[in-house]
């Protein structure tokens, strides 16, 4: 394992990165640029001429995958390799397979390990196909609602709203995350209870919001008195707390290779996708999850290795700490939010995978809303700010619904992408003006992701192209992308906390709790 600053790449890029390409000049960014630099794949087009690469930037970012063996983990990641890992400390020590929560449809994985885990996700898929069926034949249930928080709603919820055109009617879904009251208590204000199924989510059965929103549904269905059973379903691991028959009217399970953010594609988002959409559109979505998965195998036109060699470009070398993703759809409104936990969770590490501190810069912090309301609001200070934010702006050439309006002689898809492209060319050449107010400074970097339409096949791909981007970030960083313990410490904290309220309202000394700063703060609630 080479370490990131040890590459022969990693030197050539610093000293290239010391005067990038200005697109600024006349001459900088020009029509052949544009046609040029472009990679396509999976029903996705992405274009990179308005980053501050040239040919010699590029090709150096291409020998820094091949460096870090970026193919090869890839290879082996898909393949069910351990690569969930740190040398010498105690970590989780796993596969890392949401990949085989797809591999249903052409060239398959033949490795023993993945094949068996797409093998009992099939199992989940036919259990799921099978209670949907039983479902829809008593028609009972119009609302469900996904009890879960973190990987467990993010991504579910993120995909639910961007294939919200494709529900079937009369279906609708709804997110309890936050152990906030009033986030449940506006549910039970919007859903006829005898007519909702709430699906509890939690790998282990043991997380602390999840159990207590569930408390919550179990109070409210108690009061209206509805059987709890009928209406209490759970995506759990094997064996866990909430693998349950008793409790329960139908369980599925997920896997410890399966971390929450990369959980979408399996049972955390299809149990609910399922029943909003269809089997038939969760499908879809999975065939266009595995055709990304394919893409970042090749060693040509691989669009998530192109997407994290630009994004490591921008943060290592010309040392821009965040990064946008502006989707001109607002059907990827929580977008955004999902691809804020991916990045930031995965990517958001200080030591390597040998234990050891890094002295070079990871994970940048992912941020977002929707174009154009952005340009509206936070575009100021992307324009003409001192700090440099890099953008990815994804947008399609079709609407969903396709029910548009003509206004002065464009449509308003027309005008949606007329604005994207604006934003991505003034963003790289500015604009010189006598009066300082009206200067923009340019040259800071954008790409575009483009894409046809937004399609349950479409959603899944570009779900899975920012899956493996993260992941080749991770790769090149030599750092573990797949574990997440910079969540437990506040989580150890929150329970001796809660330790102390408990203890107070039953009037019990405090002292022998031997936490002084939590008892500090409690004292003034």
């Amino acid at each position: 394992m080479k370490s990131f600053d040890d590459m022969k790449a990693t030197a050539k890029l610093r000293e290239l990165a010391k005067q990038p390409i200005d697109l600024t000049h006349e001459g900088g960014l020009t029509p052949k640029r544009i046609d040029t630099m472009l990679a396509k794949a999976a029903d996705f087009t992405l274009f990179y001429g308005t980053e501050r690469v040239d040919e010699k930037v590029m090709a150096s970012l291409f020998d820094l995958a091949q460096e870090a063996d970026c193919h090869k983990k890839m290879e082996m990641m898909q393949a069910g390799a351990v690569l969930n890992f740190i040398e010498g400390v105690e970590c989780e020590n796993r596969e890392v397979l949401h990949t085989a929560m797809r591999d249903f449809f052409d060239n398959r994985q033949t490795s023993p390990s993945a094949q068996k885990a797409s093998e009992l996700a099939y199992q989940e898929l036919e259990k799921l196909k099978k209670f949907l069926q039983d479902i829809d034949a008593k028609g009972k249930y119009t609302d469900i609602v996904q009890i879960g928080i973190g990987g467990s709603q993010l991504g579910p919820e993120a995909i639910y709203h961007a294939l919200e055109a494709y529900r079937k009617p009369g279906r609708k879904a709804h997110f309890l995350s936050n152990v906030d009251p009033d986030d449940g208590a506006k549910i039970f204000r919007e859903v006829v209870l005898s007519k909702t199924l709430f699906v509890v989510v939690s790998k282990s059965g043991t997380t602390l919001e999840t159990l207590t929103n569930e408390q919550y549904v179990k109070d409210q269905l108690a009061k209206a008195g509805l059987p709890l059973k009928e209406h209490l379903l759970s995506v759990t691991g094997k064996d866990s707390p909430m693998d349950d028959p008793s409790k329960y009217l139908a369980s599925f399970y997920i896997w410890d290779y399966i971390g929450g953010r990369y959980s979408v594609t399996s049972m955390v988002g299809a149990v609910l996708l399922a029943f909003v959409l269809g089997m038939d559109q969760v499908i879809e979505f999975l065939r266009g999850a595995h055709a990304m998965d394919r893409v970042a195998l090749q060693k040509e036109e691989n669009l998530p290795l192109l997407g994290a060699l630009l994004s490591i470009w921008n943060r290592n070398f010309l040392n821009h700490p965040t990064c946008a993703v502006i989707p001109y759809s607002q059907a990827l409104h929580r977008f955004p939010a999902h691809l804020q936990q991916l990045s930031m969770e995965s990517n958001g590490k200080r030591i390597d995978k040998k234990g050891h501190l890094v002295d070079f810069e990871t994970g940048p912090i992912i941020w977002g809303e929707p174009g154009t309301n952005g340009q509206h609001s936070f575009y100021q200070l992307i324009h003409q700010g001192t700090t440099p934010v890099p953008l990815d702006l994804i947008s399609f050439r079709e609407s969903q619904y396709g029910d548009d309006v003509d206004f002065k002689g464009t449509t308003s898809q027309e005008k949606l992408l007329a604005n994207m492209f604006a934003q991505t060319i003034s963003l790289a050449t500015g604009q010189k003006n006598g009066n300082p107010n009206k200067v923009f400074p340019g040259n800071r970097p954008t790409r575009v992701i483009l894409g046809n339409k937004l399609t349950p096949y479409s959603v899944g791909a570009l779900l899975s192209y920012y899956e493996h981007q993260v992941a080749f970030e991770g790769f090149i960083w030599n750092i573990n992308s797949f574990d997440q313990e910079g969540v437990q410490l506040g989580k150890v904290l929150a329970l001796k906390i809660i330790d102390l309220m408990r203890d107070s309202k039953q009037g019990k000394s405090l002292e022998t709790k031997n936490f002084p700063l939590g008892q500090a703060f409690i004292k003034h609630l």
